[in-house]
């Protein structure tokens, strides 16, 4: 991989974009992962303006620190970063209690349901923030995720105006990572989330690690069937085409009822 003419393709591609759309810069939710250090790194690296938000709701404190640590670096070292600290936890707590309290009893997707809603105010505040200082609002989705197994909220972390990263695998995220300089501490820490209040790493919620899913994107690109893999193989191809499968509602463009052009007649 041309790690460096992959950065400078990613980057010019961010400021022509921005160029058209007549765009200031960019507005970047930092989590503290891999993924959003890196698509904040190569948006500081344009020159244009770049707002990151650190939007902690109930979050783990090495999550939170990562975030703050890896924002106050890039704004010391870019003159074009500033940043905004938006505590969400008592929106998210008063919407929690308005929801729940008419609640006879706890539906089976709740926990999931009010994690998706973490992701979703913080989409929310991306597009405040993106609209009151004429920024677009960068994803920081990778391959995998957006076009692979659908790891992500719709309409949350899903919802945003470009995607700079998401055509590079997991594994080549690390990769630009390490060649930008991130940090250490968020290139060594576990994948995940951070949607729930207990730890769940993004291998415990899909069953296979990132380099696994890759290896069976691939080979269902390829045209492979289960049968050709025996053991822990066949148990990631599995694991890949349920969650393929199950999320296609996220990858694919909203349906549209077209209507007969006879039944407008």
């Amino acid at each position: 991989m041309q790690t460096q003419a992959i950065i400078q393709h990613i980057i010019n591609w961010l400021r022509d974009y921005a160029a058209k759309s007549q765009a200031k810069g960019f507005v970047v939710g930092v989590s503290g992962g891999i993924d959003s250090a890196v698509v904040s790194t190569l948006c500081a690296q344009t020159g244009l303006e770049v707002l990151l938000l650190n939007m902690p709701i109930r979050q783990k404190p090495d999550q939170f620190d990562r975030a703050a640590e890896h924002i106050a670096a890039l704004s010391a070292k870019y003159a074009n970063v500033r940043s905004e600290l938006v505590d969400l936890t008592p929106t998210f707590e008063q919407f929690e209690h308005t929801a729940l309290s008419g609640c006879l009893k706890k539906a089976d997707n709740q926990d999931l349901a009010m994690a998706n809603t973490r992701s979703r105010l913080r989409m929310t505040t991306l597009y405040y923030y993106g609209q009151i200082n004429g920024l677009l609002v960068a994803g920081t989705g990778n391959k995998v995720e957006d076009f692979g197994v659908g790891f992500f909220t719709k309409y949350g972390d899903g919802g945003v105006d470009i995607s700079p990263i998401a055509d590079l695998l997991k594994t080549q995220v690390y990769e630009i990572a390490k060649a930008l300089g991130v940090s250490q501490d968020i290139q060594a820490a576990a994948p995940t989330d951070g949607l729930w209040d207990g730890e769940r790493t993004d291998e415990q919620q899909m069953g296979a690690t990132y380099p696994e899913l890759e290896w069976a994107m691939a080979q269902k690109e390829a045209g492979a069937t289960r049968e050709q893999f025996s053991g822990r193989e066949q148990e990631v191809f599995d694991i890949f085409v349920k969650l393929n499968r199950a999320t296609q509602h996220k990858v694919q463009p909203i349906p549209v009822c077209t209507i007969p052009k006879e039944l407008f007649k």
